[in-house]
């Protein structure tokens, strides 16, 4: 089961309830009203009734847009009001890109002190939210995004963050299932990077022209400590994966053998997405705090 898989997985099976509908409706309008965009109701994640809400208040949020060698980029910013500069925290999506949870989690960074960015990464190849068929998705877009584009689009935020009040020398990464793998990739591209968190992204796989190279090959050139969260019962990333990722780590360098794995037993994929099923409220509440106590000290 790949990325694409693991993702959906827990969406095709469920069955909506009245108030996970209205829970799922509210988000959307949120959102719409965040970015100005609307959502297939087809391919929008179903919503749990566990969704969390951060409000937006004392904090500047929305869409920003963010120049990456003249194409215009758009992406969703949280930060405290005021001029900082705050340190920042890149925020990487899974496969549905930046809907109302990306954004929320946005606004729990920013409400930590922090000036948290999600970009819209595959709005070169089409919108996530366009697709009725998960498959469709896949092949049409989430297949056809190349890393090294995805590494040169996280470059120009960090240079926008730069721009508008973010301190980039206290820079970090964390993302969820497809930029959980992103995440580890940064990590070992950027060298401004000081800590990535890493929700359950996949660790090997096949290369190709678009992923040349998977984390576990990336651990020689990691520039910054990652913390890995992953479920025990994710059926998707195997937990040999995980084991031959700590192996490699072990016997990198100063970067890679300070980072570390959290294993949740029990736990299926996607356990922090709390619009979800798979939502995990005890995992994801202490990977949260793992999360905050991993920034606090690297930045």
């Amino acid at each position: 089961m790949n990325d694409f898989q693991s993702d959906t997985q827990a969406l095709l099976n469920v069955s909506q309830a009245t108030t996970a509908q209205h829970a799922g409706a509210t988000r959307r309008f949120a959102l719409q009203a965040a970015l100005g965009v609307g959502y297939a109701a087809a391919a929008l994640p179903v919503m749990a009734q566990t969704a969390i809400t951060t409000s937006a208040q004392g904090l500047v949020s929305g869409e920003v847009t963010v120049d990456v060698n003249g194409f215009k980029m758009p992406a969703y910013r949280s930060a405290p009001e005021g001029a900082g500069p705050w340190p920042v925290v890149l925020v990487i999506s899974e496969i549905f890109g930046v809907h109302e949870y990306i954004a929320d989690v946005t606004r729990r960074l920013a409400r930590m002190g922090y000036l948290a960015i999600a970009p819209e990464l595959f709005v070169r190849q089409g919108d996530p939210s366009a697709y009725g068929e998960m498959a469709k998705l896949q092949s049409e877009v989430i297949a056809k995004v190349p890393d090294a584009q995805v590494m040169s689009d996280l470059d120009a935020s960090v240079a926008w963050a730069s721009q508008h009040g973010g301190d980039t020398r206290r820079l970090a990464i964390t993302g969820f299932c497809w930029g959980g793998r992103i995440t580890w990739l940064y990590a070992a591209h950027q060298p401004l990077v000081k800590a990535g968190i890493a929700w359950y992204g996949r660790l090997v796989g096949q290369s190709t022209p678009l992923t040349p190279r998977h984390p576990v090959q990336m651990v020689a050139t990691l520039q910054a400590p990652v913390l890995g969260l992953y479920g025990g019962a994710d059926t998707g990333i195997p937990l040999e994966s995980v084991d031959t990722m700590r192996q490699a780590l072990a016997q990198g360098n100063a970067a890679a053998k300070a980072s570390t794995f959290v294993v949740y037993p029990d736990t299926p994929h996607a356990f922090h997405a709390d619009y979800r099923p798979s939502y995990r409220q005890a995992a994801a509440l202490d990977g949260w705090v793992r999360l905050q106590a991993w920034l606090q000290k690297y930045l």
